[in-house]
C-alpha cells in the first residue's frame, strides 16, 4: 500500500467527503424529483429513477470508501488543532513572563530611584548637621 504525505491525505481526505456529501444531497434531490413527478400525475418511467439512483448509490459508497482510505488526513487535523494549541498556550506564556519582566524592570528602577532620593536626603542633612557642629564650635 503507497503512504501518502500529511498534505496530500488532508486533501484527498477532504475532497472525497466533499463527494459524499454532493451524492447524497443529488440523491435526495433524485428522489424529490421522483416525489414531484408522482404528485403532478407526470408519467416517468421508474427504471429511469432506479438506474439513476443506483449510480448516485455506488458514487457515494466509493466516496466513502476513499474517506475511509485517507482518514489519516483527518488524525493530521486534529494533531495540528492540538500543535496550534499548545504552541498558542506556549506563546501565552511568552507574553506573560515578558509583561512580568518589564513589572519587576519597572519595579527595580522605582526602587533605585527611591533609593537615590534617601541618598540625597540624608546628605543634606549631613551637610546641615555639619554646618550646625560647625557653628556651634
Amino acid at each position: 500500500m503507497k503512504t501518502f504525505s500529511a498534505d496530500s491525505d488532508k486533501t484527498k481526505y477532504a475532497m472525497a467527503k466533499h463527494h459524499a456529501w454532493a451524492g447524497s444531497i443529488l440523491l435526495a434531490i433524485l428522489l424529490a424529483i421522483r416525489v414531484f413527478f408522482e404528485t403532478t400525475d407526470n408519467q416517468i418511467n421508474n427504471s429511469i429513477f432506479l438506474i439513476v439512483g443506483m449510480l448516485l448509490i455506488l458514487y457515494i459508497l466509493i466516496a466513502l470508501l476513499f474517506t475511509y482510505r485517507y482518514r489519516s488526513g483527518l488524525s493530521m487535523n486534529e494533531k495540528n488543532e492540538k500543535t496550534i494549541s499548545s504552541s498558542e498556550a506556549i506563546e501565552k506564556e511568552k507574553i506573560e513572563s515578558d509583561i512580568e519582566k518589564q513589572r519587576l524592570k519597572l519595579e527595580k528602577k522605582r526602587l533605585k530611584s527611591e533609593t537615590k532620593i534617601l541618598k540625597k536626603q540624608q546628605k543634606e542633612e549631613e551637610k546641615k548637621l555639619k554646618k550646625h557642629d560647625e557653628k556651634s564650635l
